[in-house]
């Protein structure tokens, strides 16, 4: 840290990305990216022609993008926010919905930027804890008077509240933002997306990154009222007009003209959780009840963190906390049938030792 620092960062505890190693061929289980590439026609549409344009700046207002999102999802254009990454939607909103005065909510087991961009902004917040089954207890945010966020489904546990518990947050808090976070929604879940209608305080924020095999160009998009994505915009054009580049939006219209193949691997995906699943399971691991593209396990031979560690020295990286209530789980992405087998075959030669 230098001398330079404001002294108000000095406390703040920066988020862990799950590793990237360069030094030695991994099957990565680690980070939630999808196994399969982006479609042929993402592929085909960031050509050299493209590549050519980049003397010039892109859409700030993603136009285009804008209009293809919202015939998919039924809305108006309006209606949609477009970042760089689903993270720059959370940013923008713990800018926008909150101050020292009003704070926010969300789980105490959750994605880890949340409490990040608290600290970030000294925002008041509280960790609210999960239940003995790892589920989101609803009526602990009904009339919190406090912006809610809530990752659904959830992670790291992968498991989704409903549509119901969903509307109860909602109309109990009728003068705050309720954060939808569906990042993993099209491995199984139900979105809220049809709510955006009936409820003007509700955010529903998606991202590139997960279903549509697209982590690496950070797209991400959020769906809510005209009023809120106003709200957004005017921190956008405040900060970085221009955060999406011109490559990563002619694939992010690419990727939805060829929505049906992301479809297709999603499925796909998620058969091969089951699978996965149903293995472990016979092994003797407690499995959570995933609807995300990961799944989180224990078993009683092994700690979590001597599991992660012994399938990363077998050339298998997942992801291990250390957060007391979730230290002998490991989170595992789900990868291609062959990714699998291998942790599988990986995973008893572990169960083996002990």
């Amino acid at each position: 840290m230098s001398r330079f620092l404001s002294p108000r960062f000095a406390a703040l505890e920066a988020y862990t990305p799950g590793e990237q190693p360069r030094d030695q061929q991994y099957i990565k289980l680690n980070t939630n990216e999808s196994p399969y590439p982006p479609s042929p026609e993402v592929i085909e549409r960031v050509s050299a022609e493209e590549v050519k344009r980049l003397n010039l700046y892109p859409d700030p207002e993603g136009k285009n993008l804008k209009e293809k999102l919202a015939k998919l999802y039924g809305v108006e254009k309006e209606n949609i926010f477009l970042s760089n990454g689903s993270d720059d939607i959370l940013n923008f909103a713990f800018m926008a919905f909150c101050d020292g005065e009003r704070g926010a909510a969300f789980p105490e087991i959750s994605y880890g930027f949340y409490p990040v961009y608290a600290d970030l902004y000294h925002i008041p917040h509280m960790k609210l804890p999960l239940m003995e089954d790892f589920s989101i207890n609803y009526k602990d945010y009904c009339n919190i008077n406090k912006m809610v966020v809530i990752a659904n489904p959830n992670a790291p546990t992968g498991m989704e509240i409903g549509l119901f518990e969903i509307e109860e947050i909602l109309k109990s808090n009728p003068n705050h933002v309720v954060l939808i976070d569906e990042a993993y929604v099209d491995f199984g879940g139900t979105s809220a997306v049809g709510l955006v209608e009936k409820y003007p305080n509700l955010l529903v924020s998606m991202t590139y990154s997960k279903s549509r095999s697209m982590a690496g160009a950070r797209l991400g998009f959020a769906i809510s009222s005209k009023e809120i994505i106003g709200d957004l915009e005017k921190i956008k054009f405040s900060t970085n007009p221009y955060n999406i580049n011109r490559l990563t939006l002619a694939a992010g219209e690419a990727a939805v003209d060829s929505d049906a193949y992301y479809r297709e691997n999603a499925k796909k995906i998620m058969a091969t959780r089951g699978k996965t699943v149903n293995k472990l399971k016979d092994l003797g691991f407690t499995v959570l009840d995933s609807k995300a593209n990961f799944i989180f396990a224990k078993n009683p031979k092994i700690s979590g963190g001597d599991f992660y560690a012994e399938l990363k020295r077998k050339g298998v990286l997942v992801r291990h906390f250390e957060k007391a209530k979730i230290r002998e789980f490991v989170r595992i992405t789900i990868g291609t049938e062959e990714q699998m087998e291998v942790f599988l075959q990986k995973t008893l030669e572990v169960l083996g030792k002990h």
